[in-house]
């Protein structure tokens, strides 16, 4: 019996604001568009399995037929919910790590293939560092705010003394930059 085995499909992690007073509405239609773009090209989102842009990313997945994993902070479910107060339902999957939310941004960006980063905070610099030092491809949604701009400058100032396995994309449109991140993505070894 001859089976055909699978091709894996790139996991994009999509990460960004969690604090609603963070995120206007322009900023949720981004994050939704790139959602939608993802589940588009056939790829897997995967996101910090909580609130903000991550949340608005994942319902433009699932709106377009799109696979959604949320890495959660929490140790089950009822922790997800009740004390982290995070979403549930627009994930097909959510992984418990029991790691807390520092503990839970290593096991996000090592599960994925490449980064998408709009706007953000610290917990949004501590997955862009983190994906910098595993080599991750970084895309970077162009004046999205907060700590997505100031990690362009800070990245344009270290890239000079220090050299990186992955590559940083910057674009205008959320389709562009999903379109692109995914190109440069696809030939990963560990999609072979």
């Amino acid at each position: 019996m001859d089976i055909k085995k699978p091709k894996p499909r790139i996991k994009v992690a999509v990460i960004g604001s969690s604090r609603y007073s963070e995120i206007d509405e322009e900023q949720k239609k981004i994050a939704y568009n790139i959602g939608k773009a993802i589940a588009n090209s056939g790829c897997v989102l995967i996101t910090g399995g909580g609130k903000g842009s991550s949340e608005f990313a994942a319902e433009g997945a699932k709106e377009n037929k799109g696979f959604c994993i949320g890495i959660s902070p929490a140790d089950n479910y009822e922790n997800h919910i009740n004390i982290f107060k995070n979403p549930s339902l627009i994930f097909d999957a959510l992984i418990y790590t029991g790691f807390g939310y520092k503990g839970r941004n290593v096991v996000l960006i090592r599960s994925c293939d490449a980064v998408i980063a709009l706007s953000g905070g610290v917990g949004t610099l501590n997955e862009l560092t983190i994906a910098l030092d595993e080599g991750k491809n970084i895309g970077i949604l162009k004046n999205s705010g907060l700590v997505s701009d100031i990690f362009l400058d800070f990245y344009n100032k270290i890239s000079n003394q220090r050299k990186f396995k992955g590559s940083i994309v910057i674009k205008d449109s959320p389709e562009e930059l999903v379109r692109e991140i995914i190109k440069i993505s696809s030939d990963l070894p560990s999609l072979s």
